[in-house]
C-alpha cells in the first residue's frame, strides 16, 4: 500500500483560491490554435471553426468512484481526464479542451493537490487537450472531482448511440473484464493491509490488471484508425459501466436486439488466470466489469472485410432484429438474455 512520506504540507488556506488555480495550472501548455483563451479570465474562449461541438462531463467522489489508499493521486488525476476523454473518442470526435472542478477537505495540503495535477498534465500532454478552466472550493466529505472535455467533430463523422442495423457487426476494442479484476486484487490487498500493516503485498502477477483499474487508457487510436480504414462505425458507445449494459444501449437507442458470442469475448491471459484463482465466471466478468473504456461500435456486414484480422478489434457478435431479444449465445450454443449488471453508484459495488 502507499506509505506516507512524512513530506512537507502546505494549507490550502494560504494560498487562497485563485492563488490556488494559478499555482496548479501554471505550467500547463496551450495545444491548440482553437483555444483562444484558457484559464484566466471570466470564462473561456474556444474556436470550433465550422465544426461541432462535443461535451462531455463525469464527476468523481471518493468513495465512490475512488478510494485513496490505494489510488494514487497521481492516478487518480490522469483517470479522472480519461474517463472524460473516452467519451469524446466514442462520438468519433477529437477531444481538444478540458476543465477541471475540484473540491477538497482540510485534510488534503497543497502538495496533495499538485500530484493530482500532475497526473492531470500528463494526461493533457499525452492526449493532447488544453486545460482551460475550472474551480476550486472545500468540501466536508473529502475530495470530488468534476472533469468536463470539450471536442469536435465533422458532423458528417460523428456517430450516435442509435445507428445500429440488423445484420451489423459487433466490435470492441481491446480486451475485457481487466480493471473490474484490478479492482478485487488491489480491494483484497486492502482489507490485508488493514489486518496487518506489515504485510507487504506482492502483485507483480496482477501488473497489467491493475493498470487498467488505476491508469486506464482512453482510445484515442480508435477513431484515427477507423479513419485510416476508410470505416464509419453505425453506432458507437464507450464501455464504462461493462459490455452488457453498454451493447443494451445500443440496441435500445436502435430499437434493434444482438447477438453476443461467448467464445468471442476478447480476455487477456491475465483476467483468465486471475478469475480462477477468484473462482469468477471469466464470461461473466468480460459482460458486467466495467470500466475497461475499450470502445463498443458496430459496423455494415460490408465492412468486415476492412477490419478482420486487426489486432486492435474483435467482433464479438451481430445485430438482431428487435423483435429477437438481445442474447449471449454461450460455448453450448445455447441463448441466455443479456441483464445490465454492471457499475450503479446509486447501489454501491456489484
Amino acid at each position: 500500500m502507499l506509505e506516507d512520506k512524512n513530506q512537507e504540507r502546505t494549507s490550502l488556506a494560504e494560498l487562497g483560491e485563485f492563488g490556488l488555480i494559478n499555482h496548479l495550472t501554471k505550467h500547463f501548455k496551450i495545444h491548440h490554435s482553437s483555444t483562444v483563451k484558457g484559464i484566466g479570465d471570466d470564462a473561456a474562449v474556444v474556436n470550433t471553426e465550422g465544426n461541432e461541438l462535443l461535451v462531455t462531463t463525469d464527476l468523481l467522489v471518493e468513495g465512490i468512484h475512488f478510494d485513496l489508499s490505494y489510488m494514487p493521486l497521481k492516478h487518480l488525476g490522469y483517470k479522472a481526464v480519461m474517463v472524460n476523454l473516452s467519451d469524446v473518442y466514442a462520438m468519433n470526435g477529437q477531444a481538444n479542451q478540458i476543465t477541471v472542478s475540484l473540491a477538497v477537505s482540510n485534510r488534503f495540503p497543497l502538495e496533495a493537490l499538485e500530484e493530482l495535477y500532475a497526473g492531470i498534465q500528463l494526461a493533457c500532454n499525452t492526449y493532447n487537450v488544453d486545460l482551460i478552466g475550472g474551480d476550486t472550493t472545500s468540501s466536508t466529505k473529502g475530495m470530488l472531482i468534476s472533469v468536463t472535455a470539450l471536442g469536435t467533430a465533422k458532423k458528417e463523422d460523428i456517430v450516435y448511440r442509435n445507428g445500429a442495423k440488423p445484420t451489423d457487426l459487433i466490435v470492441v476494442s481491446g480486451d475485457l473484464g481487466g480493471a473490474y479484476l484490478g479492482l478485487q486484487v488491489l480491494e483484497r490487498e486492502k482489507q490485508v493491509f488493514q489486518v496487518n500493516p506489515q504485510n507487504q503485498p506482492d502483485l507483480d502477477k496482477y501488473t497489467y490488471i491493475i493498470e487498467r483499474q488505476l491508469k486506464p487508457e482512453a482510445r484515442k487510436d480508435i477513431p484515427e484508425l477507423l479513419k485510416e480504414l476508410e470505416v464509419k462505425p453505425t453506432a458507437m458507445i464507450d464501455i464504462s459501466d461493462g459490455l452488457s449494459s453498454e451493447i443494451m444501449h445500443i440496441c435500445t437507442q436502435s430499437k434493434v436486439g444482438c447477438k453476443l458470442y461467448e467464445e468471442k469475448l476478447p480476455l487477456d491471459p491475465q483476467v483468465i488466470s486471475t478469475c480462477e484463482e477468484f473462482d469468477l465466471d471469466s464470461t461473466m466478468i468480460a459482460l458486467s466489469g466495467g470500466e475497461d473504456y475499450e470502445l463498443l461500435f458496430t459496423v455494415s456486414l460490408s465492412d468486415y472485410d476492412k477490419i478482420k484480422g486487426n489486432p486492435n478489434l474483435t467482433v464479438i457478435g451481430h445485430i438482431a432484429e428487435e423483435n429477437e431479444g438481445m442474447n449471449l449465445v454461450t460455448r453450448a450454443n445455447q441463448e441466455m438474455a443479456l441483464k445490465a449488471q454492471g457499475w450503479n453508484s446509486f447501489k454501491g459495488k456489484e
